[in-house]
């Protein structure tokens, strides 16, 4: 068993053209140490940061926007557009005070106008769908001064504090989809789909200045050429290695070590023909070995988890569920047996084709499946098929995917909601329905870890899918760099990299 994870309170009174870098050598930013190139695996889905779906836009755009709050690296959710917030004692309104001097990349102020648009664009006040399903509970948004914002809701909601790292944008601007403003540390500069996302330096940051003039985000969606860019100096910091990547590296680059805080896992369709029968579940639960899908993938590095959340999420993070499954090929036989495939049965598992680490662990499960009579076709699509197709479409058996979060658990225990649009797994539990309804009304701390706790050994019991790790986030980072650092949230931070001296 993990050693107990520390709290992370959300506390109540305060979450394309450019030149090419590199800080190896040979490569020809080292030498004027303005500028570095970041590998990326996927192409953005979206430049306007109201409509990103993937994880890895997100990471990218938290240099370009902030929220009236934003995490710190320690998971507590900290003032930024915001200057300071409370949350009255009923858990239904939320007063913000706005920072003074915060412009926009385009020179102008922020003003509380363009708060309350911001927020309400997102609740779906402005001619526009729902963009974040926590919002529908918005009763209104008053602006109180100039200076002063009040969200109150039409119940309670005491986690609703983490989804206001929503970005700050203008509220008169009209080209958020192609020329993106905020009021982050990095100033949008240009894009080219499928090459590279290009950010310069914010002088007038109201967090102070960073030390980079200039990131170039390259998009390299080919992981098999991954190394070859990084020996070649042309990539200065890359987040993604597996682990015999990261050895292959060691000599030239400094590996990172942390988690990605994502729920990595088996996710199943329940109303596929076999995922629908819980036996052939829980089957799958007890044929995967998680240890060594470990070893082989992430060097043994990574968070062993029993359910959809990381370990990241503090005191909401159940441990006692990581152990519900131990490693038993023969009483996977045996409830194969009992659901009627004493032969096994065969099935297609779709798998984003830029994801190597995902793909490493999907080839781990193949064998491990074969041992019980499984047989396991890999069917390696691009992203963008991926998120058609099964993400938003369902069309899929069986999928290996990673799921990112705000600090706000509900962010992902609403997926496995039976009604929930982001239910992909098409999980259905009316318990589950119920214990999630109570944790998020509630606006007792301890009552909710309760419920949260309780709500993913219902996910567990049901086998709703097979949990697997947070794993870890291997960084090669040049050994000129440095001030690399992890957040418990899916962000690549550029505003804290430097030129070592």
């Amino acid at each position: 068993m993990k050693k107990k994870i520390l709290l992370l309170t959300l506390a109540l009174t305060i979450a394309l053209c450019g030149c090419t870098g590199g800080g190896n050598k040979g490569s020809s930013s080292s030498t004027d140490k303005k500028s570095i190139v970041v590998g990326i695996q996927q192409d953005l889905d979206s430049l306007d940061p109201h409509l990103v779906v993937a994880a890895g836009t997100r990471e990218v755009l938290f240099n370009v926007f902030e929220g009236l709050v934003k995490p710190d690296e320690n998971g507590v959710l900290v003032p930024a557009v915001a200057s300071e917030y409370k949350v009255s004692e009923d858990g239904k309104k939320y007063t913000f005070t706005l920072r003074e001097g915060v412009e926009f990349h385009n020179g102008k102020p922020v003003t509380a106008q363009d708060v309350k648009y911001s927020i309400e664009r997102n609740a779906g006040m402005h001619d526009q769908e729902l963009l974040i399903s926590r919002f529908a509970n918005i009763d209104s948004v008053n602006i109180v001064n100039d200076s002063t914002i009040e969200v109150i809701l039409k119940e309670a909601d005491t986690e609703l504090i983490a989804y206001m790292t929503v970005a700050i944008i203008p509220e008169d601007y009209k080209e958020q989809s192609s020329k993106p403003i905020g009021t982050g540390p990095f100033i949008f500069d240009s894009y080219e789909i499928d090459n590279k996302f290009v950010v310069k330096r914010n002088d007038k940051y109201w967090g102070g200045k960073p030390e980079l003039e200039e990131v170039v985000f390259k998009i390299v969606a080919n992981t098999d050429s991954v190394l070859l860019d990084l020996q070649a100096g042309s990539i200065d910091i890359y987040p993604y290695l597996t682990d015999d990547q990261a050895k292959e590296l060691s000599d030239k680059f400094n590996i990172e070590v942390g988690n990605t805080n994502l729920v990595q896992g088996i996710f199943l369709n329940n109303e596929n023909d076999y995922f629908k029968n819980e036996k052939v579940r829980k089957a799958m639960c007890y044929a995967i070995d998680k240890e060594e899908i470990q070893a082989m993938v992430s060097g043994g590095n990574g968070t062993l988890i029993g359910s959809f959340m990381f370990p990241g999420l503090g005191n909401y993070f159940n441990e006692e569920v990581i152990d519900d499954y131990e490693y038993n090929p023969e009483k996977a036989k045996e409830l194969l047996k009992e659901a009627g495939y004493a032969n096994g049965f065969e099935f297609k598992m779709t798998i984003p084709n830029n994801y190597q680490f995902h793909i490493s662990t999907g080839e781990v499960i193949v064998q491990q499946l074969k041992k019980v009579g499984i047989t396991v076709n890999i069917e390696l699509v691009d992203w963008s098929v991926w998120l058609n197709d099964v993400y938003t479409g369902r069309k899929f058996e069986a999928t290996i995917i990673g799921f990112d979060s705000t600090l706000a658990p509900n962010d992902l225990m609403r997926r496995f909601v039976s009604d929930n649009d982001k239910n992909m797994c098409n999980f259905v539990n009316a318990k589950y329905d119920d214990y999630y309804k109570m944790a998020v009304e509630t606006t007792d701390e301890n009552e909710k870890i309760e419920y949260y706790e309780e709500l993913q050994k219902i996910l567990s019991e049901d086998a709703a899918s097979v949990f697997i790790q947070d794993p870890p986030l291997l960084v090669a980072v040049s050994k000129e760099l440095e001030g690399y650092t992890f957040y418990p949230v899916y962000v690549q931070d550029m505003s804290k990299i430097k030129f070592v001296d």
